[in-house]
């Protein structure tokens, strides 16, 4: 999909806010821990290779979520270590070893394919993958984690590190995560050969869960500016959302009562009523279930009324604006704000998937 740079829907990234965010968040967890910045789904949004490049001397690497994800870095020049959290099948074990990616192992299946097809593991970086209660993948038991690190060492990969993913450490309830924790370290204690690597602290785990870091975090939602658990559980100190999402008005008109407007004919005019048209819709990720939700408009909450359509919506303004009146959508406009997590409740949904669902047919431009 093209990005429609003629027309007045952008997405604006703030990266300084970006590396405030990776500080703010470093200064609260343990000291000579490792930092890889997430950068998988284009960065939540945000442009993987720009905030990239602008995090690279703050962390020590990268993850992505896909051999595809890492090699859009590498070519872009990207030196540090990435590691892909998803499991790569061993046909894209070669490339990897090309472009010194490194993956996530995390089945003796794997290794019985990789053995299978006769490769040679050598020159491979690898992180063993623990299920400790996500129920996705990973290796659920401490001879299984065993006889995997010994059957990859022995095709010759480099085994740096070991990991799990925690299911609710963004939640109030913390008797799950203190199961998972406890799992996972009894696992990593009693290994035989024990990588270098140990990791298991996310966003809301590096947030809330500080003292239970190992020697690596991750940290993805977080450093863009978001609350991992939305608005359950406060944040214990300030970051700053790095997107803003704008556009202008396109067209406006007044009309009678008892007129209706958009798809479906959703939405009847009850009086005389301003309605202004915005080049945005849902092949933008601006999604149909934001209808009855808000924008701004010169310091005021204007709804969204009738249904939103693939590239436009329809709002109901407070009097006549000039053609190419601002308009935002995400961020602070005259004094109002609407954040990622307010549009993520509308839509009974989580902040990460309103920003990931932006499509790229939206540019995004960089301070």
């Amino acid at each position: 999909m093209i990005a429609s740079l003629h027309r007045p829907t952008l997405a604006k990234v703030d990266l300084s806010a970006i590396s405030e965010n990776i500080e703010q968040v470093v200064s609260h967890i343990p000291k000579q821990v490792q930092t890889f910045a997430v950068v998988k789904a284009n960065a939540y949004g945000h442009g993987a290779v720009e905030v990239a490049k602008h995090v690279s001397k703050q962390v020590d690497g990268f993850c992505v979520s896909n051999l595809d994800e890492a090699l859009e870095l590498r070519q872009a020049g990207i030196e540090q270590p990435i590691l892909i959290l998803g499991v790569v099948l061993p046909d894209g074990v070669p490339l990897a070893i090309q472009e010194n990616i490194s993956l996530t192992v995390a089945s003796l299946e794997w290794l019985a394919l990789a053995q299978k097809q006769g490769l040679d593991l050598t020159g491979l970086t690898c992180h063993i993958k623990v299920d400790s209660g996500m129920g996705r993948i990973g290796v659920r038991n401490l001879k299984d984690a065993d006889n995997l690190i010994a059957g990859l060492k022995a095709l010759g990969a480099d085994v740096e590190g070991i990991f799990t993913h925690f299911a609710t450490a963004d939640e109030a309830d913390d008797s799950k995560f203190k199961r998972q924790l406890s799992f996972f370290t009894d696992l990593v204690d009693n290994l035989t050969d024990r990588p270098r690597l140990v990791h298991a602290s996310n966003s809301a785990t590096s947030i809330w869960h500080a003292a239970t870091v190992f020697n690596t975090v991750r940290l993805g939602v977080v450093i863009y500016g978001l609350n991992p658990s939305g608005s359950v559980l406060e944040l214990p100190y300030n970051i700053q959302p790095a997107l803003s999402l704008e556009t202008a008005l396109i067209h406006v008109k007044t009309l009678p009562a008892g007129q209706d407007v958009g798809y479906g004919a959703t939405y009847t005019t009850t009086d005389e009523e301003v309605i202004g048209t915005l080049p945005i819709g849902y092949a933008d990720g601006w999604t149909r279930d934001l209808q009855g939700f808000h924008v701004i408009v010169d310091g005021q909450l204007c709804p969204i009324v009738g249904r939103v359509s693939m590239d436009q919506i329809t709002v109901r303004l407070p009097k006549v604006y000039p053609l190419g009146t601002p308009v935002t959508l995400m961020g602070e406009n005259g004094g109002a704000s609407i954040t990622a997590t307010e549009v993520a409740e509308k839509r009974g949904t989580i902040n990460y998937e309103v920003l990931c669902l932006l499509s790229d047919r939206v540019p995004r431009s960089y301070d």
